[in-house]
């Protein structure tokens, strides 16, 4: 037992280098929180603010910016908008799940190759593919000559400008986000527990939802928060293939920044989507952390 115990000298080395990478770590996360912390404490004054006559804003102490988050209107669109995430979420989940499950079951030894395929089209800049994706769902495009072509919508049908054309936006945009975790964790997952429950549950259905999906429930949760957090706040969606009736959160916030000149109001609608997002991140850590305690068990 002694000679498969680790050594004081190995010990310390995988010290010294735990502590090594921690301090390469250290000057990027003071950096990156040092910043956000100074977006954030800005804002949050700002959001207390006041504008001067010409929509210039100066610091004070006004409420007026966060009373008006109370306006039926803006709670209405960000009621919509957490429609939107959480429909994009969920349809992002149901088209990844057999992507992933396929390329990491069943692609080989070309896995590699086809989830660089997935992901290299996403490198483009991500309002020139949103832009490409309205000309695709346009009134003369593709997806609609299709539908027509085979009976299933007419000349009156439209994608663009419906709650339908901003979900699609939203989910081209950040599916392989989904992908991605999910892939991950069914790469990991060890094939003989799919394989021994078969024969316990007699069926790859049942097999599915009582190994494969709990094993890779931590993939689908990332997945989760990764298409929710861009998505609740995505502007460029809803402005490009929505209307007047879609637009989202994000769309709220640049309107009042750069357009309605009210940096009081646009930095409490931002305050209030920064705290919808941290609801939703601390969701996921905290079934992450038990999750954790589970598997230790």
């Amino acid at each position: 037992m002694a000679l498969l115990r680790p050594s004081s000298r190995t010990r310390r080395r995988g010290a010294d280098g735990d502590r090594i990478w921690t301090w390469l770590m250290l000057p990027g996360t003071l950096w990156m929180t040092g910043f956000l912390i100074a977006s954030l404490a800005l804002v949050a004054v700002l959001a207390v603010g006041t504008t001067d006559d010409l929509g210039n804003p100066r610091f004070g102490f006004d409420l007026s910016g966060v009373r008006a988050l109370a306006d039926p209107a803006y709670t209405e669109v960000l009621a919509r908008s957490l429609g939107y995430a959480v429909l994009t979420c969920a349809i992002c989940l149901l088209i990844a799940y057999p992507v992933a499950y396929t390329i990491a079951l069943h692609g080989g030894r070309y896995k590699h190759a086809l989830i660089a395929a997935i992901v290299v089209p996403f490198f483009a800049n991500y309002l020139v593919r949103m832009y490409g994706w309205s000309v695709v769902l346009s009134d003369d495009g593709p997806v609609l000559r299709a539908l027509r072509a085979v009976g299933l919508a007419d000349g009156n049908t439209k994608i663009l400008n419906t709650g339908v054309g901003v979900v699609a936006g939203l989910v081209y945009g950040f599916v392989v986000f989904m992908i991605i975790p999910l892939y991950a964790a069914l790469e990991r997952l060890d094939v003989s527990l799919i394989e021994a429950g078969r024969d316990l549950y007699g069926g790859p259905v049942r097999t599915f939802f009582f190994v494969t999906l709990p094993a890779t429930r931590q993939g689908a949760a990332a997945g989760l928060v990764l298409v929710f957090l861009p998505a609740m706040g995505d502007f460029v969606s809803a402005q490009l293939m929505g209307g007047p009736d879609q637009i989202m959160i994000g769309n709220l916030i640049q309107d009042k920044f750069f357009q309605g000149q009210n940096w009081p109001l646009g930095s409490a609608l931002t305050m209030l989507l920064m705290l919808v997002l941290l609801i939703g991140m601390f969701g996921y850590l905290r079934r992450t952390r038990k999750d954790e305690a589970e598997a230790r068990r």
